[in-house]
């Protein structure tokens, strides 16, 4: 195949048909059997949907949302609509019906493809009724004109007018982490920017093979396994349910493999399930039994064939870093963000160091700006490449606000710069909050700290005008399943060694574990997971205050010093 340069995904698309037509590119599980797609059929099926949605006249440049899980169709209905010269508008299909209205609202969609849902009846009362819909071929889907009738009714759309370069491919919104969701301005030329440092570093090719199933409307996905594998040739395999993932993962045995943090440490956990930590420490310390313990641990994970690995979207502690590397899994981590269409950092490029992020690719210039943490020690990342959007859409006082003079992106992200050009990340910029002494403190390298116990899933720490912060955690699985006093015991050596790494106005008060469930539902977490601070504030900020003066330093919510039993598993 060509080079990428100059290569719009419908150009790679036809490329690789044209070099491996029979070979199979996509493989969907659809109650337990497995469909394939060939590139030439995955073209096909593009081609013909492609004049489907031709035939309503839309204007060029419409906008047309996707909202479904990822799978197969996912990927064709993204395709089709580029094809047809529109603008592709991915939503969270489990972001709330607000925020979907929102998304649709403003970027004037005309039309939206529905697909895989885990709630169909939260996105029906989301979607207005005259909005035009066209349903991919799934069980427990909502109505609308079936793709594969669709597909069956229309000829196949000429190749004399494809998509240009420069052309708009796709408008992404963030996941609204601070506020209203702003919609990424997304160009051909961007993706290819991206998508060509990414495929210099890594090397995939047609003998790789890819298991999608973090949110394809988030650009990690969308960049490496989407856009990845139209310009490399790899074969994707989707999941077909969260009750399946593991069985899948078996069948796909992927060559490259990315996951989120809480994904790393649930594997993890278990691992641990089925080995405690004390025999595994000992198996490992067999010179002839360790290789046989690692091998056997990657297969069971359905690592046992990726040679790149990676995680992102969040930090990942460096203890868990180090718990795989013992293990033989090698973890790169990779740093960027919607606005680059993912181009940033990775530890594959050097810097592999304990909390960095990496060295920028080769197309990436990062520097810092000002910055107020520690006496000005950190500043604002600052991000300039190819990849870079042209900006919001319809919100041209946000994208001036993002984008300097000369062309770098101001990214929200607090960091560092070490020496050797290798990035770390300790927190946002609108995160930081001021405790009553005037000093600054970032929530999120607290918070790192603290995840590095395997009994913690979740955590937040606040202490804005308090005179120290506070920190409240969600207990992970293995902390739910120790007893109350084991748990108090870790917790509080925790809080020692942690608080022992801090400077004084950042250290911790108190750590008070809830039994509260921390979801996308009740609006504590982004669509990808992160925390919302703003309602974390207004839910436990009052309570806060409170536990501040209380004996101890754990505390469990609901009780006081009087040791209340807490609702949770003993």
């Amino acid at each position: 195949m060509p080079t990428t340069q100059q290569l719009t995904p419908i150009d790679a698309l036809i490329a690789r048909t044209r070099e491996r037509p029979d070979a199979v590119y996509m493989q969907q599980p659809i109650n337990r059997q497995w469909r394939t797609w060939t590139w030439a059929q995955t073209l096909d099926e593009v081609r013909r949907m492609a004049g489907a949605i031709a035939a309503n006249n839309f204007p060029v440049g419409s906008r047309i949302a996707i909202m479904s899980k990822n799978c197969a169709h996912w990927v064709m209905a993204d395709l089709a609509i580029m094809m047809a010269g529109h603008i592709s508008v991915p939503l969270y299909q489990n972001q709330s019906a607000e925020t979907t209205r929102y998304v649709l609202d403003h970027s004037g969609a005309v039309m939206v493809f529905i697909g895989k849902l885990d709630e169909p009846e939260r996105a029906k009362e989301a979607l207005p009724a005259n909005l035009p819909r066209i349903s991919f071929p799934y069980p427990h889907r909502l109505q609308g004109d079936d793709w594969d009738e669709v597909v069956k009714a229309h000829q196949p759309i000429a190749l004399d007018r494809l998509p240009k370069i420069d052309g708009i491919a796709s408008i992404m919104y963030t996941s609204g982490t601070t506020g209203t969701p702003k919609g990424v301005v997304t160009r051909f030329r961007h993706i290819e920017a991206a998508i060509s440092a990414g495929l210099r570093l890594f090397h995939f090719d047609g003998k790789d093979r890819y298991l999608s199933y973090l949110p394809m409307s988030h650009v990690a996905e969308r960049a490496l396994v989407e856009m990845g594998s139209l310009y490399s040739g790899m074969t994707l395999y989707f999941v077909e349910s969260l009750d399946t993932f593991a069985a899948d993962l078996q069948i796909a045995q992927p060559t490259a493999f990315f996951a989120v943090p809480r994904l790393w440490t649930r594997f993890q956990m278990g691992v641990l399930a089925k080995m405690p930590q004390h025999k595994l420490d000992r198996l490992l310390g067999i010179p002839i039994i360790s290789g046989i313990v690692r091998k056997k641990i990657r297969k069971a994970l359905g690592l046992a064939k990726a040679r790149v690995i990676a995680s992102g979207a969040a930090p990942i502690s460096p203890s868990l870093l180090d718990w795989y590397t013992r293990l033989g899994i090698n973890i790169h981590e990779v740093y960027g963000m919607t606005e680059t269409f993912g181009q940033g950092t990775t530890t594959a490029r050097g810097g592999a160091r304990a909390g960095s992020v990496g060295k920028p690719y080769d197309t990436v210039e990062i520097k810092l700006g000002d910055g107020a943490l520690n006496g000005g020690a950190a500043g604002e990342v600052l991000v300039r490449t190819p990849a870079l959007m042209d900006g919001y859409y319809r919100e041209a006082e946000k994208t001036e606000e993002v984008i300097t003079a000369d062309g770098f992106y101001r990214s929200g992200d607090l960091g560092k710069i070490a020496s050797d050009g290798s990035l770390q990340i300790v927190g946002r910029v609108r995160e930081q909050f001021k405790t009553g002494m005037g000093k600054f403190v970032s929530p999120a390298l607290i918070e790192s700290l603290l995840m590095e116990s395997a009994m913690i899933e979740q955590v937040c720490v606040m202490g804005n005008g308090m005179p120290q912060p506070v920190a409240i955690a969600v207990l992970s699985d293995v902390g739910k399943a120790q007893p109350r006093n084991a748990v108090e015991a870790a917790m509080n050596e925790l809080m020692k060694n942690v608080n022992l790494q801090l400077e004084s106005h950042e250290r911790l008060a108190k750590l008070v574990l809830t039994t509260d469930l921390w979801t996308i539902e009740n609006g504590m977490l982004t669509p990808t997971l992160k925390l919302r601070r703003l309602p974390m504030e207004d839910k436990y900020r009052a309570a806060a205050e409170r536990w501040a003066d209380e004996h101890g330093l754990v505390l469990w919510q609901g009780s006081s010093s009087s040791r209340a039993v807490p609702r949770m598993a003993a």
